[in-house]
C-alpha cells in the first residue's frame, strides 16, 4: 500500500525521514481505513483540540491532547504521525449515519401571525409534561418559565430536533440558541409514524419530505403528528458563542462543520476521534473521513451510530436532511502506551 499525495507534499525532508520510521505502524493501524490516503486528517485536529480544552478530565486522551497542542496547524504528515502514535482503530460495526445542522430561523419577540410556536427556557416541573401539555400550558398563560421567542410551528419543531439554532428577529438582530435540556419523555421519530401510516416509504423519508408533509397537511393533522412526538427541547441564549463558529456540543466545544459527530456516549467516550465510511447524500460519492465525537443526541443509540454535523444555514440543512446512510464506523482508541517517537520528535 503506497502513501498518497500527502506523502509527496510532506515538508521538510527531515520530517519525511522521521515519518518513515513510523510507516509500518501507520500501515498496520490507520492505513487500513477506507479513504485514509485521500482525507485531509489535519482538518479534524482543531476539533479534537477543542474537545480536549472543553473536557474537565480527558482521561486516556490526555497524552494525545498534550501532543496535539504542539502540532503545526494544517501539517498533514505530522497529523498522520500523531494519529498513528496515539490511536488504534477499533471497528464499531456497520450502522446508520445521519446528519444534523444549525438552522437559521425567523422569530418574533411576541406572538404574531406566522409566529405562534414558543421557544422555551426550562422551568420547574417541565419533565412531567409532554409536548401537547407544554403547548397547552403556554396557550393558557400557565407556563412557569420564560418564552425566549416565537417561531413558525414547523420551524420550531425542527429546531428542537436539531438542538440549536440561529434566531433572526424582525429588526435583523441575530442571536444563538443553545440546548438547555429536555422533558422526560422519549423522542419519537415522526418519519417512522408517516411510514407506518402509509404516507411515505422509507426511501422517501427525509427532513425535507417531512417538512413538506407538515406544510401541506391541514393544521390539525400537522399538529397531531408533531404532538405524537412527546419529547420537548428547551433552549437558552448563547450570546457567548462567536457568530462565525458552530454551536456548542455536549462537551461545550464548538462543533466544526463536517468534522464533528453526535454519538451514544455510553458506547463512545466524548472527545474520541472516529472514522466514518459512508456515502455523500447529495452526490452519492464516497464520504470517508476523520471526525470527532463532540455531541450527543436523543435519537443516537448504540455503538455503530453517528450523526454528522454539516454546519449551519440552508446548504447544510439540505445535506443533513437527506443524510440517512448505512456506513461503517471505527472508534480510534487511545493506545495504552503511545507508539515510539520519531527521531528528533
Amino acid at each position: 500500500m503506497r502513501p498518497g499525495s500527502w506523502w509527496a507534499r510532506a515538508r521538510p525532508e527531515a520530517l519525511r525521514a522521521r515519518f518513515t520510521v513510523l510507516l509500518p505502524l501507520l500501515l498496520a493501524s490507520c492505513g487500513g481505513l477506507p479513504g485514509w490516503e485521500r482525507d485531509r486528517v489535519s482538518e479534524a485536529v482543531p476539533g479534537f483540540l477543542a474537545g480536549c480544552a472543553a473536557s474537565s478530565d480527558p482521561g486516556p486522551l490526555a497524552p494525545a491532547c498534550s501532543e496535539a497542542a504542539r502540532l503545526p496547524p494544517g501539517d498533514e504528515a505530522a497529523a498522520r504521525v500523531f494519529l498513528a502514535r496515539h490511536f488504534e482503530p477499533v471497528p464499531a460495526g456497520e450502522g446508520l449515519i445521519t446528519g444534523y445542522y444549525e438552522p437559521v430561523l425567523r422569530v418574533s419577540p411576541v406572538p404574531a401571525p406566522g409566529f405562534t410556536a414558543p421557544l422555551l427556557a426550562t422551568a420547574p416541573g417541565a419533565p412531567d409534561l409532554d409536548r401537547a401539555s407544554i403547548e397547552a400550558a403556554v396557550a393558557a398563560g400557565e407556563w412557569p418559565g420564560a418564552v425566549l421567542a416565537w417561531a413558525d410551528p414547523v420551524d420550531a419543531f425542527f429546531l428542537q430536533i436539531q438542538g440549536s439554532g440561529r434566531a433572526v428577529f424582525p429588526d435583523g438582530t441575530a442571536r444563538r440558541l443553545g440546548y438547555a435540556g429536555k422533558n422526560g419523555h422519549p423522542y419519537v421519530p415522526v418519519g417512522r409514524l408517516l411510514i407506518e401510516r402509509g404516507a411515505m416509504t422509507r426511501e422517501e423519508v427525509s427532513m425535507q419530505s417531512i417538512r413538506a408533509w407538515l406544510r401541506a397537511a391541514p393544521p390539525a393533522d400537522a399538529r397531531a403528528l408533531m404532538d405524537a412526538n412527546p419529547s420537548w427541547v428547551f433552549f437558552r441564549w448563547r450570546d457567548d458563542l462567536p457568530a462565525e463558529g458552530g454551536p456548542a456540543g455536549t462537551l461545550g466545544a464548538p462543533l466544526p462543520p463536517g468534522r464533528a459527530v453526535a454519538v451514544d456516549r455510553s458506547h463512545v467516550p466524548l472527545g474520541s476521534p472516529m472514522w466514518i465510511a459512508t456515502r455523500d447524500p447529495l452526490t452519492g460519492g464516497r464520504l470517508e473521513r476523520l471526525v470527532i465525537a463532540l455531541d450527543t443526541g436523543g435519537a443516537i443509540r448504540g455503538p455503530a451510530r453517528a450523526d454528522l454535523f454539516w454546519g449551519w444555514g440552508d446548504a447544510a440543512g439540505e445535506a443533513a436532511g437527506r443524510m440517512r446512510e448505512t456506513g461503517r464506523i471505527w472508534v480510534l482508541r487511545p493506545r495504552v502506551t503511545p507508539g515510539p517517537r520519531t527521531p528528533g520528535g
